[in-house]
């Protein structure tokens, strides 16, 4: 008996458990027809530490190796909102990613990058509306249109609630400034991912799969549910949303899990916000290999595990994707351990054959089973949460947190008591570490990145400063949209704290009551 080949679409045989083509609504086999067979997904590799020049640097070097997009990570006082001369910036500036102050560190940070051909994440959250105006002024002042510009500024920041801590702002205020991004971007910047709603950093806290799933989609039902509030059409901003996902190491549930994300949030703007244009309807996602799964001993054991985390994220379907580089357990990578990561996601793209048909694992009894299950017990999970009041009331409440928690201590006693075996950890031990040669922090660029920022605040018009940023307190004060007032305190040379500190001012900052 012959065997019925694959159809050029992707279009799986006739199986009991899936007809569904690639491309089709609800999307669980892929968002397109031809899946990687006509573009591959986006590599990225997240980098920035030191200073904007030692960072530009390494996107200079991973863009010569054959990255398609970069990943900007920023220092810890960028995050919340402190300038790097702030004494509460203190020994964490370029500690753990790039440190952005003003225009004048955004404009060596993209040094000699062609900002209309190059896409660009930046991971930032609660001052996202100000990272992206840093970011479109100096795109513009260099010939760049913001109706050019592609890329993604994460704005996740019920997840910083959840699983990251670096918020500012209580929820209600900061979810403002979210869907004031939605709203500008959506004139202004059509190219623009608004947001990536972020299941990877739920997943790093400690949560199961169905949980990284049901937390995700719950923030992004939030969201969305914000901003039709506000007005907005969802059939327009929606086209623009997009998340990013973690992949861990249960190899067969993690591409189950990318295949239920796609079908649910595709049936819940169907179903529940009425959408009908499809590319509303898309889940399109980054991928991040675990960081948690990312051992200190024995580390080039965490080559395999990234591969195999990669090939569960191409195999599921992938938009784009980072490899995590072998010593990122110890420290922030090298240029040699970069590019094995990024070398990685080039072996299995060009070599493995995997990209030559959409979803190959379609019909596979377990993954089919594996896939229902998930978003069944995902769909569970939200329905809680919406009889809660909706993922903003589930978080203040701690429960969202409560939940993730536990799944963290369970999984911890699983490994000290070795029913988990993590290779090298708990079982296969050596005794002897190799020495090591990890990547350093420059103590003496990032003492000259302080007197820059100080020299830049002692040479510019502090009266004009203080009249935008006068005329942004009001503005908090009112409804409107605050991305015009914050681009034009951008453009008269306030910095990312000064801007800080005038929400700050207006919204208060959020503790937790639970």
């Amino acid at each position: 008996m012959l065997i019925k080949p694959l159809k050029k679409t992707g279009e799986c045989p006739d199986h009991p458990m899936k007809k569904e083509a690639p491309g089709k609504y609800p999307f669980t086999r892929g968002l397109y027809s031809e899946m990687y067979r006509k573009k591959l997904w986006t590599m990225r590799q997240y980098a920035g530490f030191t200073t904007a020049e030692e960072s530009n640097k390494r996107f200079q070097y991973l863009l010569d190796h054959g990255v398609t997009g970069l990943s900007v990570a920023f220092d810890l006082p960028t995050q919340i909102g402190y300038d790097s001369d702030n004494s509460m910036a203190e020994g964490e500036v370029g500690k753990v990613g790039v440190p952005v102050t003003s225009r004048r560190e955004i404009g060596l940070l993209f040094d000699n990058i062609p900002l209309d051909k190059v896409s660009v994440s930046m991971t930032i959250n609660a001052t996202a509306a100000t990272l992206l105006a840093l970011y479109i002024v100096t795109a513009e002042e260099r010939g760049f249109p913001a109706s050019k510009l592609r890329g993604t500024i994460q704005n996740d920041i019920l997840k910083e609630f959840i699983a990251r801590g670096t918020y500012i702002y209580p929820p209600e205020h900061s979810m403002r400034l979210v869907t004031d991004v939605f709203e500008f971007c959506s004139n202004h910047i059509p190219n623009w991912n608004t947001i990536s709603i972020s299941g990877y950093h739920i997943r790093e806290a400690g949560s199961t799969a169905a949980q990284e799933l049901a937390f995700t989609i719950a923030d992004g039902i939030a969201y969305v549910q914000t901003a039709v509030d506000r007005g907005l059409d969802c059939n327009k901003f929606g086209k623009r949303l997009s998340f990013f996902f973690n992949a861990h190491n249960d190899f067969l549930t993690e591409i189950a899990k990318f295949r239920a994300a796609r079908r649910l949030w595709a049936t819940i703007m169907k179903e529940r916000f009425g959408v009908t244009n499809e590319k509303a309807l898309h889940c399109r996602f980054h991928v991040q290999t675990g960081g948690s799964t990312l051992a200190a001993k024995q580390i080039e054991n965490n080559v395999v595990r990234t591969t195999i985390q990669a090939m569960s994220a191409v195999l599921g379907g992938t938009q784009s994707l980072h490899t995590n580089s072998k010593d990122e357990a110890l420290s922030l990578p090298t240029d040699e351990n970069v590019r094995l990561a990024l070398r990685t996601q080039q072996i299995i793209a060009y070599e493995s054959g995997m990209t030559n048909h959409p979803d190959p694992l379609a019909g596979s009894y377990v993954i089919e089973e594996l896939t229902d299950k998930l978003e069944s017990e995902a769909r569970q999970l939200i329905q809680e949460i919406d009889n809660l009041g909706g993922a903003v009331k589930a978080i203040e409440a701690g429960w969202i947190q409560n939940q993730i928690a536990r799944s963290a201590y369970d999984y911890q006693q699983k490994v000290d008591s070795k029913k988990h075996v993590v290779v090298g950890v708990n079982r296969f031990q050596e005794d002897a570490p190799k020495e090591l040669d990890l990547q350093s922090i420059d103590t003496d660029a990032v003492k000259e990145q302080i007197k820059a920022v100080k020299k830049f605040k002692q040479g510019r018009d502090n009266n004009q400063v203080k009249n935008h940023l006068d005329k942004l307190e009001t503005g908090a004060r009112g409804n409107d949209n605050l991305l015009p007032l914050i681009i034009k305190c951008v453009k008269n040379d306030c910095t990312m704290g000064e801007i800080a500190d005038t929400f700050r001012t207006v919204f208060g900052e959020y503790s937790p009551t639970f």
